[in-house]
């Protein structure tokens, strides 16, 4: 058990937990008290209300926890440069605290990443993956320095904010005004720039190819069709490196969730809910 300390906030069920080594981490908790436990993680700059579309189907199923990565969100914004090593104990922490053992972990993008990390590394925490939309290496490392850099000498996120919805959302939903594909630019301008750059740095530097084969949770892999930040051929190199692996590819681009919601949860409650 890590030494950690949690309070409650009254705003919108957020909760707050401050790990052994001082970071103030944003989480909420919802769902049956008596249910079995799934933890979502989101991508990079993006907060856990990315999944708001989801909760009230998958709170029907389980006690659902989901959290603010370091700088962003409601948590708080250490100084980087993060590792996926760092981020994959901030989830264990929180688990510890809650004194929960063990859960369903849901990661897509960056999560998949926490996820990957965690069934390498922590498997008697872990009952089943589902890795959506993310990749075991993103190289090379110095598309991941000029970002940083770029984050460094101005702190300018509007940029990062046109390139990241270019590549969240298929090009119909860009070509007007749209409420939804506003409210994730509107996370990613939200998002402190030393937060984006310590995980584009956890990015830069994670390599887990050999290591996923040693995942032996049961793991379900999530593909967008259309998907040009984690290609289609990442989430087939990731079903053929972990062993009883499942893959199902969605007609999304990189936000499977938001985009094929109805498609999403049919294939993650299939997997989850399984005997």
């Amino acid at each position: 058990m890590t030494n950690a300390t949690i309070e409650t906030s009254a705003k919108s069920g957020l909760q707050y937990m401050t790990t052994g080594d001082g970071f103030r981490m944003a989480y909420r908790v919802d769902g049956p008290v008596n249910g079995p436990v799934l933890v979502l993680a989101n991508s990079i700059a993006t907060t856990m209300h990315m999944w708001d579309g989801q909760i009230a189907e998958l709170t029907k199923h389980f006690r659902v926890i989901r959290y603010d990565y370091r700088g962003h969100g409601a948590s708080d914004t250490p100084a980087g440069p993060y590792s996926i090593d760092r981020m994959g104990r901030d989830a264990i922490e929180l688990l510890d605290r809650l004194n929960i053992d063990r859960v369903h972990f849901l990661g897509l993008s960056f999560g998949g990443a926490v996820a990957q990390w965690l069934g390498i590394h922590a498997p008697e925490r872990i009952d089943r993956l589902v890795l959506s939309n993310t990749s075991s290496y993103l190289g090379p490392a110095d598309s991941w320095n000029g970002l940083i850099a770029s984050l460094r000498k101005d702190g300018d996120l509007t940029p990062f904010a046109d390139m990241f919805v270019g590549n969240w959302f298929p090009p119909q939903l860009l070509k007007t005004e749209n409420p939804l594909v506003a409210s994730f630019r509107s996370m990613v301008l939200a998002t402190r720039p030393e937060g984006l750059a310590g995980l584009f740095a956890a990015i830069r530097d994670m390599d887990l190819r050999r290591t996923v084969t040693l995942i032996g949770s049961p793991t379900l892999v999530i593909a967008g069709r259309y998907d040009t930040v984690t290609l289609p051929s990442h989430g087939e190199m990731l079903a053929a490196s972990v062993p009883n692996s499942k893959l199902i590819t969605l007609p999304a681009v990189h936000l499977s969730n938001i985009e094929r919601s109805d498609e999403f949860l049919g294939a993650v409650l299939e997997f989850l809910l399984a005997n």
